[in-house]
This record gives C-alpha cells, structure tokens and sequence, in this order.
C-alpha cells in the first residue's frame, strides 16, 4: 500500500505488536513509520512534522516577511523556528519552550514553562521593550483523552499566549494559536476580535485527519 503527498508516494508498513509492548504504542510507531509528513521532514532535514502546519498557515495567509520581529512559544523541538528564520532572517526570532531545544543559528532560545510565575517577566527582559510582528503559539497542554478537559486546557493556554501577544505586538502585528476543535470559547474570540481586524479558524491538511487540533489566525492587531 502507499500514500500519495504533494505529487509523491510513500510506502507503508505494518508493525508488529511485541509482547513486551502495549497496542498503543504499537499504533503510535506505526503511524509515525507511515505518515508521510514523517517521511517528508526526514528528507527535507526538519525537525519535526509541525513544519508543514505553519508552512500552509504562511502559504494561505501569507505572514511571513523579511525582518520581521517573531516570537514562537511552545517551540520545542523546533521546527518552526527553523523554517520561519529563512523567511524573517536571522536574530528576528526569540523561542521559549519547557522543553530543551537544541541551537538554531539566528533564534534565541528560552527554556522555562510559560504559565510559571515569572515566565513573561523572563521574555520582556531577553525582548528589551521591543515590540514584535508576529507571535505564534503551538502551546499544548498534555492530552488527558477526555476531549472536554483538553479542549479547556488548551483555551487557557491559548488565552495566556494571547494576553502576552496583546502586550508585545506592533500595530498590524499577527497573532497565530493553537486550539482544540470545539472553536474558541466565545469569551476568548470576542478579546480576538476586538484586539485584530481579521480572525480565521484554519486546519492545515498536514495536521492529521484524527486530531482535534487547529489554529486561529489573528491579523491586524489594532492596538
């Protein structure tokens, strides 16, 4: 069997169950061994296959710009920093994430977990008092299954990327977010539109069929 993905075909394969390993992480190596944005983010050197999310949020709403100023949070491993600084340049990114990332030439990296207490206090002080043209958040918290608490879980961690975007954007800066299918809590979506001009729920096809996740693009921050 193969999969067909941006005019090439990838091979699958079947992994076997062994004793000593649980259906469920069976399933999850399988997917990974088949899923053909794996497969394109080992040949094209990403990091991971997150790329092509923000790579089709950039091809549909067309974001990104040389010397633009980007914050990214949640950014670990790392690959939409890698693929955002060839678009912005170098020195024009400033990354945080909980988890290690490992160095990208022309981002600044910031490990700490961003609901922690001094965490914003932490990234004004590395910004300085600039102001930034995009922040883009791929915050997630750890899903629990229980499709109600992860989507709340989620909004808050959205909302507190948003509260901070609010603080650090320039005029007509752009604010990018993950959510849990399920949309934004009205409460959440109201503050986007009345923050930005334009607001767009967008599901990337590289993100797989069977999540619950999306993006809200925000443009054209009012100030």
């Amino acid at each position: 069997m193969s999969i067909k993905t941006s005019g090439r075909r990838y091979k699958t394969e079947k992994v076997k169950t062994a004793k000593f390993k649980k259906t469920s992480s069976t399933k999850w190596l399988q997917r990974q061994i088949n899923d053909p944005y794996v497969q394109q983010a080992k040949e094209k050197g990403y990091r991971c296959r997150a790329v092509f999310k923000i790579l089709e949020i950039d091809n549909k709403f067309k974001i990104f710009k040389q010397g633009q100023k980007v914050l990214d949070l949640g950014s670990a491993p790392g690959g939409w920093s890698q693929v955002i600084v060839e678009k912005v340049g170098k020195n024009n990114i400033i990354a945080t994430d909980i988890l290690e990332m490992k160095p990208i030439s022309g981002v600044i990296f910031l490990q700490q977990d961003f609901l922690a207490k001094d965490a914003t206090k932490n990234l004004l002080q590395v910004i300085k008092n600039e102001k930034y043209d995009i922040v883009m958040s791929d915050l997630a918290a750890n899903t629990t299954g229980d499709k109600k608490t992860d989507h709340i879980r989620t909004t808050i961690l959205l909302d507190e990327a948003l509260n901070f975007a609010l603080t650090v954007l320039k005029p007509k800066g752009v604010f990018i977010g993950k959510i849990f299918q399920g949309g934004t809590e009205p409460e959440l979506f109201n503050k986007l539109k009345q923050n930005f001009k334009t607001v767009k729920h967008f599901k990337p096809e590289s993100s797989r069929k069977d999540s619950v996740e999306m993006y809200v693009v925000a443009m054209n921050f009012k100030n």
